[in-house]
């Protein structure tokens, strides 16, 4: 199945992968799948601690399982193309949909003042958002399902589900009904990560580009809560660890942002998972350190209910395949992690 993934030529390269689909997809995704927008319902949910959370769901005829998904570190269910490619292509296959605004994101934002946490809550939110949807007839299995940050709490969900018993006994939920997960480039280690990020000059753009976007969102939730976040503060954040220096750490109770990135990364716990996991992982991902891959190759050889798809190309998330290689997997369009994603799950 590696094999089948064959990027053309000159994204056979992580950073050109990367910039060509954050690019030219957000203008093209539409005309690149035969699968037409599922009728989507808006919905607040009740996330963990009694956080509000925004989201939109679609329930096909005769469904055969739910399917729970966020997006990456910043965004909305408005511009977050590639996860709406996700609701279309799971919509198409029969299964409910359950997209969300995570913590401190879109909707969500103006609804709460609650900060981001990396998935230490937000797996509690994919848990929370799966009983709410079992008793909107959304019928289990029901999976976790992200990219890039998102595929972090996606990850974080698993692990909460595995100890419903100990905190959610009230939700109306068994932790069998939760099958699992399956992520797209997660973030495993942001401490590795991000200093591997700024090292190069082209990574340290992409980390300012993406610390400028997490202080606008900084910004909308002080114009919907003046009273919750410090405007100074916010001033302050300069990057993505100042994000995380100014506005999130005391709220959590961690005295650096290393000790709260030690605490939110995954790839500690990846091997003691016990619900079924695929983690679609490219060698050349230009925002992760490699030195990575080995623990991952490593937690997921000790743990066989986690599944690697490790690939050569792939860039950070998008994976765009060729004409040949998506003959070669019989796919419906070009969007071959999407695609295993899908057909993972429908082996269960």
């Amino acid at each position: 199945m590696l094999g089948t993934f064959q990027p053309i030529s000159f994204l056979r390269n992580g950073m050109a992968m990367t910039v060509y689909t954050a690019l030219r997809s957000p203008h093209t995704w539409e005309k690149t799948t035969p699968h037409g927008e599922p009728f989507y319902q808006d919905c607040i949910f009740r996330g963990s601690q009694g956080v509000p959370i925004f989201g939109r769901l679609a329930l096909p005829d005769d469904p055969q399982g739910t399917i729970i998904a966020t997006y990456g570190i910043t965004g909305d269910l408005n511009n977050q193309w590639y996860l709406r490619l996700l609701g279309r292509k799971a919509w198409a296959r029969g299964y409910g949909v359950v997209l969300f605004d995570w913590r401190a994101h879109g909707k969500t934002a103006e609804l709460s003042p609650a900060l981001t946490s990396d998935g230490l809550y937000e797996g509690e939110d994919f848990v929370q958002i799966a009983a709410q949807a079992k008793t909107m007839g959304y019928p289990s299995p029901f999976w976790f399902v992200g990219y890039s940050l998102g595929g972090q709490l996606a990850l974080w969900g698993v692990k909460a589900a595995e100890s419903l018993s100990l905190w959610g006994m009230n939700l109306g939920l068994d932790a069998a009904e939760i099958a699992g997960g399956a992520v797209i480039s997660p973030n495993l280690d942001s401490n590795r990560s991000l200093d591997y990020l700024v090292r190069d000059p082209l990574g340290r753009y992409i980390e300012q580009s993406i610390a400028k976007t997490l202080k606008n969102l900084a910004w909308r939730i002080y114009q919907h809560h003046p009273n919750d976040i410090d405007p100074q503060a916010i001033e302050r954040a300069n990057s993505i660890r100042g994000f995380d220096r100014e506005l999130v750490i005391n709220r959590l109770g961690f005295s650096t942002v290393e000790a709260y990135y030690q605490a939110s990364s995954p790839l500690p716990f990846l091997p003691h998972l016990s619900k079924p996991t695929l983690i679609v992982y490219s060698a050349d991902d230009p925002l992760f350190d490699p030195s990575i891959i080995a623990d991952l190759e490593g937690a997921c050889r000790h743990n066989n209910t986690v599944e690697l798809l490790l690939t050569n190309y792939g860039g950070h998330v998008n994976y765009l395949n060729s004409q040949k290689g998506q003959r070669l997997s019989n796919d419906p369009d070009v969007w071959w992690a999407w695609n295993r994603v899908l057909d993972w799950i429908e082996t269960f």
